[in-house]
């Protein structure tokens, strides 16, 4: 006799896809339910590309591969995402972020940068903001500008991986940046494939953000 076919569970099959369908819909509320502020400038680490390769350099020495963390935050305008982006001096933008401490989780070092970048008070965390998944990683092999979306088969040490999270803000938020930065909202038809203005990895976020479903709130 023959081998009786499997049993398939449907029913979890319709639950898991239920769930995807969920956790791939993002709620969007509209840029006018936030409030954006401002408090004292900071010191800038990164003046120049050089400054940047000796810290590069110097946190290897020290704690070896650098982790860096940045957060995709989203709100709606006419209908259409638009990233939070911080720009200084008129053309570098930036995602909020930045390298986490030794030993550091990925969610918590995220939402301690995100306090210390959009925060009236760095040691406060922001309210209702969740950390979802990570959508998209990038290695630096070397001491230079150039970073790529997989690790090269022949780079053993890497000395700096990035990784891109999305953020899902809550309702009401409250953003407050050092004086010497803007909070932009830039549309995502604007940052796609615009590498020389937003850089290789900003540029890429419209792509990343493909497989996702966005809610536009009424509020």
């Amino acid at each position: 006799m023959g081998e009786e076919a499997p049993i398939l569970d449907i029913e979890s099959s319709e639950e898991n896809a239920t769930r995807r369908n969920e956790d791939s819909m993002v709620d969007l509320y509209p840029l006018s339910s936030y409030y954006f502020g401002s408090r004292d400038a900071v010191r800038v680490k990164d003046e120049m590309i050089a400054d940047r390769v000796v810290r590069l350099k110097s946190d290897y020495a020290a704690h070896g591969l650098r982790t860096c963390v940045e957060a995709v935050l989203l709100v709606e305008l006419f209908k259409h995402p638009h990233v939070l982006l911080l720009q200084y001096r008129n053309s570098i933008f930036k995602l909020p972020g930045g390298r986490l401490r030794p030993g550091e989780s990925d969610v918590d070092g995220l939402k301690r940068k995100l306090a210390s970048k959009l925060s009236v008070n760095e040691n406060v965390l922001l309210p209702g903001l969740e950390v979802g998944e990570c959508i998209g990683k990038w290695w630096r092999p070397n001491f230079e500008t150039l970073m790529y979306p997989f690790l090269p088969p022949n780079v053993k040490h890497p000395k700096e991986c990035l990784k891109l999270f999305l953020g899902r803000l809550a309702l009401h938020q409250q953003f407050v940046v050092p004086k010497n930065f803007k909070l932009l909202a830039v549309p995502l038809c604007q940052l796609h494939e615009n590498e020389k203005t937003y850089g290789p990895i900003i540029s890429q976020i419209p792509k990343l953000l493909s497989k996702f479903s966005f809610n536009m709130m009424e509020i």
